[in-house]
């Protein structure tokens, strides 16, 4: 058989099976596996966009023909006679004097040709998102509400708390995600999960009143207060691997030792939930945010108020009461600066010990603010009731700009222990997470004034969103 012949058949045979035209050949007509099933890009243009589809069949089977004839003995090559290109060619594509062999040797040429500009936009499309590299894990879609996130300080795992009162433990990478076990602790909601410092025991508090402390590696109970407050159990915060805090709906904070079964000491100075506790390294105090919106430092060694001369307020361990819920709070400067969140979307600052009043604010965007994470000396991130992380820089005061979005109110955040993710939930199910390397590079300019407005709607690098500025950037 003749070079232009074999080359005709396997075109024909190409396109034959790509244009879904294999019902039109007869039915002892067999397609053999030999011939090519890859077929390039260029080369179904080439052809395609000038013969009708309709003539491939019969190209295909006069290339049968003449291969039979060639085994034969006969030379004479496989071509298409004008009566034939008249009869099967389309006459809207098709040119003058163009025959078969001369268009699949088009197509050739046209195969040689750089893939990139030969190959349609949605495959370049396609190409490029499977090249693009991951920055962070994929979401994790769980089956029930979550209330809480918390991130192994030592290893990659995410342990998710759910509205059932089951906490699920999941192990990520940058690839994937892997339900590891799925531990039915409490009756109710659960409230917080917190992992101590070496990641060997996670507590857990609930709804149903009830505080739990699982073993990490067996998944087995080490401690269970079944009526560990009067009211439903609101947050938790670790001292050591022994020491922990709870407080509660009603305002209560206690202090427990698992070496005991009883609360070593119970405290109620506030009159709504107690919705975050913090401490410094020293551990010797704890501050606490309350729903009533009022701060409180709490001396543990003296089991009483923090008693310490205050800002405004001489020997004044509680902070006055705010119009608005405290929601959160964080640690800043090397634990001198004392964050609170609110419910009106406002930052409140106080010294560490100076509790009576605050001494600076940082107004947001008059929606509540959820929840607080640390992520530097000066920086910390929010989640917001609209659906957003934005991240805030304090000193000076800056809104660095948007981190991440939600489809619903973002109610839980936590920061992974080597600083590179952070992870957030909301009523959407989603467990998501952020890549946050780029806050190492951040720096404000302190000349430049601040327009919160811009500030506010920019996106950072590990947002899905883009700024309009970067996408006209591209087209200069």
């Amino acid at each position: 058989m003749s070079e232009k012949a074999t080359l005709s058949i396997k075109a024909a045979h190409m396109l034959v099976i790509h244009c879904g035209l294999t019902a039109d050949l007869p039915q002892s007509s067999a397609i053999e596996s030999t011939v090519l099933t890859r077929v390039p890009v260029a080369e179904i243009k080439a052809i395609r966009n000038v013969i009708n589809p309709k003539f491939l069949v019969q190209l295909y089977m006069e290339g049968q023909e003449t291969s039979s004839s060639d085994e034969m003995g006969s030379a004479d090559d496989v071509s298409l006679s004008e009566s034939d290109s008249e009869s099967y060619s389309d006459p809207d594509a098709a040119t003058g004097g163009t025959t078969a062999s001369d268009v699949v040797l088009e197509g050739e040429e046209a195969h040689e040709q750089d893939d990139d500009e030969e190959e349609d936009e949605v495959i370049k499309a396609i190409r490029r998102e499977k090249e693009q590299q991951r920055e962070h894990p994929p979401d994790i879609q769980c089956e029930d509400f979550v209330v809480d996130i918390s991130f192994h300080p030592e290893q990659d795992v995410i342990a998710a708390a759910t509205v059932m009162g089951d906490v699920l433990l999941y192990k990520y990478a940058i690839d994937s995600t892997e339900l590891m076990a799925t531990w039915e602790l409490h009756t109710k909601a659960c409230r917080d999960i917190e992992f101590n410092r070496d990641g060997s025991l996670l507590f857990s508090c609930s709804k149903d009143k009830s505080i739990m402390v699982t073993d990490v590696a067996s998944g087995k109970l080490v401690g269970a207060y079944d009526n560990a407050h009067e009211t439903a159990v609101y947050s938790l915060l670790v001292l050591d691997r022994n020491m922990f805090t709870s407080g509660d709906e009603a305002g209560t904070v206690k202090l427990w030792d698992l070496r005991k079964k009883e609360a070593v000491f119970s405290l109620k100075e506030m009159e709504d939930y107690v919705s975050k506790m913090a401490t410094t390294e020293a551990r010797r105090h704890v501050v606490c945010t309350s729903g009533e919106g009022t701060l409180t430092s709490i001396n543990l060694s003296t089991r009483k108020l923090h008693m310490q001369a205050s800002y405004v307020l001489s020997w004044c361990p509680q902070s006055e009461v705010y119009e608005a819920e405290l929601t959160s709070l964080a640690l800043l400067r090397n634990n001198t600066k004392v964050v609170a969140s609110s419910s009106k979307g406002t930052l409140f600052l106080f010294n560490w010990g100076e509790f009576g009043y605050h001494n600076d604010e940082f107004p947001g965007n008059k929606r509540s603010i959820n929840c607080l994470i640390p992520i530097t000396d000066n920086i910390l991130v929010e989640a917001c009731e609209d659906g957003t992380l934005r991240a805030t820089h304090m000193f000076p005061h800056r809104h660095l700009g948007v981190v991440g979005q939600h489809q619903f109110s973002v109610e839980c955040l936590d920061i992974s222990g080597d600083g590179t993710y952070i992870a957030s939930s909301s009523h959407d199910q989603l467990i998501k997470f952020w890549n946050i390397k780029y806050f190492e590079d951040i720096e404000v300019n302190v000349k430049e004034k601040s327009k919160k407005k811009v500030e506010m709607r920019h996106n950072l690098p590990s947002s899905k969103a883009k700024n309009s500025a970067d996408f006209f950037s591209g087209l200069l």
